[in-house]
């Protein structure tokens, strides 16, 4: 299945400009695994402070784009666009940043399930960029209602 457009992804997550890391899905195989995209551009706001006159875009938010990710395979896989139904961070190990993050890139995000259950998910994911792995995490993710308002 793929690819998969920005609206495609927003009906999936609830996150929004700025927190969308997602741009598109290049390919998802249901209940496997999830190829997406983030173009990385000096436009982002994180890189006024990290870092003036070295831009390099933070760890955590590589790990956040590869949860949403997870969470666009997690929705897609289970039947959950359109429920409102949310996927929260449970558990993030065994994170590594092998190499920085600069703008102007394709950051290619690579996710697979480990586990996968009803309410709890086990993910494997990979940041790359021209194929070589940036960045990699295994985490766990809780699928749950939203809170009430």
């Amino acid at each position: 299945m793929g690819p998969l457009d920005i609206g495609r992804v927003m009906a999936a997550l609830p996150h929004r400009f700025p927190m969308l890391l997602v741009d598109r899905v290049e390919r998802l195989v249901p209940d496997r695994s999830i190829v997406a995209v983030k173009a990385v551009t000096i436009n982002e706001g994180f890189f006024q402070g990290h870092f003036p006159g070295r831009p390099i875009m933070p760890g955590v938010l590589i790990v956040e784009a590869l949860a949403q990710a997870a969470g666009v395979l997690a929705v897609e896989s289970l039947g959950l666009a359109g429920t409102g139904k949310l996927v929260y961070f449970m558990a993030i190990e065994e994170a590594k940043f092998r190499k920085p993050v600069e703008p102007g890139v394709l950051l290619h995000l690579e996710v697979a399930f480990v586990q996968k259950r009803t309410k709890v998910c086990k993910f494997a994911g990979q940041a790359k960029i021209d194929g070589q792995v940036v960045a990699e995490a295994n985490f766990t993710a809780m699928i749950a209602d939203p809170p009430s308002a």
